[in-house]
């Protein structure tokens, strides 16, 4: 059963791995939200990181060619004598996101830049010549061989 809402929209903003809000402190993991495209030369990744600060996101390249980024935004903590919030409609906590990269893509070859709220990441792709297109043949030694 869902919680009761103010705004009956509220559900369609949700995301399925975010952890529902009972106070303004409590922490949010969710999917950010990404565009990842290729071209001719390298993949790139944007993702919609709003009011982030470079020091907040962390970009990981994990086994298997997975890129991992994450982050967290945190709430305003400053508290004013005898304030009242009306309105708290800005989330804060923890996000994340995983892609598993092509095998084409060159993971030791990753950069990033942060602008206007946006995080663009590319990734370059390894040049056609250098991955090897031909199967490997592995000769099969006999057993007096391998003593």
């Amino acid at each position: 059963m869902l919680p009761p809402a103010d705004d009956p929209f509220q559900i369609l903003e949700q995301s399925p791995l975010a952890a529902a809000r009972a106070a303004v402190d409590e922490t949010v993991v969710a999917l950010a939200r990404a565009d990842l495209r290729e071209t001719a030369g390298k993949h790139q990744i944007s993702l919609d990181v709003p009011g982030m600060r470079r020091e907040d996101i962390k970009i990981e390249v994990e086994e298997n060619r997975v890129l991992l980024i994450s982050g967290e935004r945190r709430t305003e903590e400053e508290e004013v004598k005898d304030e009242r919030w009306h309105r708290v409609e800005r989330t804060a906590g923890k996000f994340w996101r995983r892609f598993r990269m092509t095998a084409n893509a060159d993971m030791e070859k990753v950069s990033a830049r942060l602008e206007d709220g946006v995080l663009r990441i590319t990734v370059l792709k390894v040049k056609e010549e250098e991955m090897k297109k031909e199967p490997k043949i592995i000769t099969i030694a006999n057993a007096k061989e391998l003593q």
